[in-house]
């Protein structure tokens, strides 16, 4: 869609702790809302927190890995969409 930006790709789930890691293409912000897109993937959220190193951060920049926790189930490879306001 037109209002989305591919921001990154899954590489890691922790379905115990429900934690996607997130190998990022672009920047991601505290607050910017997200898409998960794969085979059988397909929800949205808002990203509330984030983890580089187990260190919070509010911003990552394209290049760098970062952990947050996700309201469902996502597999590795599954896209990351940010949503972008017009």
């Amino acid at each position: 869609m037109e209002n989305e930006k591919e921001v990154g790709l899954v590489t890691h789930f922790f379905s115990k702790i429900d934690v996607a890691v997130i190998k990022l293409k672009d920047e991601l912000n505290v607050g910017d809302k997200i898409l998960f897109r794969g085979g059988t993937t397909n929800f949205d959220q808002i990203v509330k927190s984030m983890q580089i190193e187990h260190e919070s951060v509010e911003k990552a920049k394209a290049g760098q890995s970062v952990g947050l926790k996700v309201k469902d189930k996502v597999r590795e490879n599954d896209t990351v969409y940010k949503e972008i306001s017009e």
